[in-house]
């Protein structure tokens, strides 16, 4: 009698390995479409890793796209930068940055983004041989809801109930400093508006409704106070650089003032640059390279500085 053996299917992996990188000019290499975490029923997250030439393994900066929720890409900065202006000086100053996707509002509602976002960092850490990188110092950057969630990662590290289960687990998620881009402090004192008309009609639809509602939609009153990064300051937390400008239409400058009051009352370093006149993703600023400038500083002197 002729058996035929079968092999239950597992599901899909819950994460990839890093493939080979390939190498640019300068020496530095490129990991490009790694995928950190699979979830069931969505796409699949990925990540991009630049690491610099460099004979030992580099500290991390993870920068996270904005977008309202509702959309951006990892490949991509705002509008204001250069193509790659921020990736490159990140990797001149000796640091190599990892970008990541995470799930859009209109995919998940929260906690996906956050959960997403520690998957990403749980990724780099298992993997930190493989990449050569340093995951024993990260930082974290993100501009508009890439800052809320910089903000957020950075501040839930003691929240077990907030990791998620994709991806890689086990590894810690905790980041050693934050450059957070006119992101959202405080969704309760978050003004209830549409983009401006010059803005909204440039954009979708779906923008006419708060980009929040989409986010939160269904959370209770617990999940709702968890999305907001003030809520979750304690004495432990990173140091912050928080950059907004004074003429944000979109998130007023009154969140990072928020944020920077809350961290210095728990005693954590916390500096807040006003830059003045400056609206949304730095439209009206005439120094973006100054400001990109500061941050790289700020995160460079905070990774490398006590190797020195």
């Amino acid at each position: 009698m002729s058996t035929t053996e079968t092999t239950e299917w597992a599901g899909p992996a819950p994460f990839l390995p890093p493939a080979e990188p390939t190498r640019r000019a300068d020496g530095a290499r490129h990991f490009s479409g790694l995928t950190y975490a699979a979830p069931v029923g969505f796409r699949p997250l990925q990540l991009d890793v630049w690491v610099p030439p460099a004979a030992e393994p580099s500290p991390l900066v993870v920068w996270i796209h904005g977008g309202a929720w509702m959309g951006g890409d990892r490949r991509y900065l705002p509008e204001t930068l250069r193509p790659g202006q921020l990736f490159d000086a990140l990797l001149e100053a000796g640091l190599a940055v990892a970008t990541i996707d995470y799930r859009h509002a209109l995919e998940a509602p929260f906690p996906a983004q956050l959960h997403d976002a520690k998957a990403a960092v749980r990724y780099l850490r298992s993997f930190a041989g493989e990449l050569g990188v340093d995951t024993t110092r990260i930082g974290v950057m993100g501009e508009s809801a890439g800052g809320h969630l910089a903000a957020l990662l950075a501040l839930t590290a003691h929240r077990a109930d907030l990791e998620g289960t994709q991806g890689v687990v086990g590894p810690s998620s905790a980041v050693d400093v934050v450059v957070d881009w006119y992101g959202v402090a405080d969704l309760s004192t978050m003004p209830r508006t549409t983009p401006p008309p010059d803005v909204a009609e440039e954009l979708p639809p779906e923008f006419a409704t708060p980009p929040e509602d989409f986010l939160l939609r269904g959370a209770d009153a617990a999940t709702r106070a968890d999305a907001s990064p003030v809520s979750h300051v304690t004495t432990g937390a990173p140091p912050f650089l928080l950059v907004h400008g004074t003429a944000d239409r979109l998130v007023p400058v009154a969140q990072s003032e928020q944020l920077a009051a809350a961290l210095r009352a728990a005693g954590v370093p916390a500096e807040l640059e006003a830059v003045d006149g400056a609206g949304h993703v730095w439209e009206g600023s005439d120094d973006v390279d100054g400001i990109v400038d500061r941050s790289v500083r700020y995160l460079a002197d905070a990774l490398t500085g006590a190797r020195a």
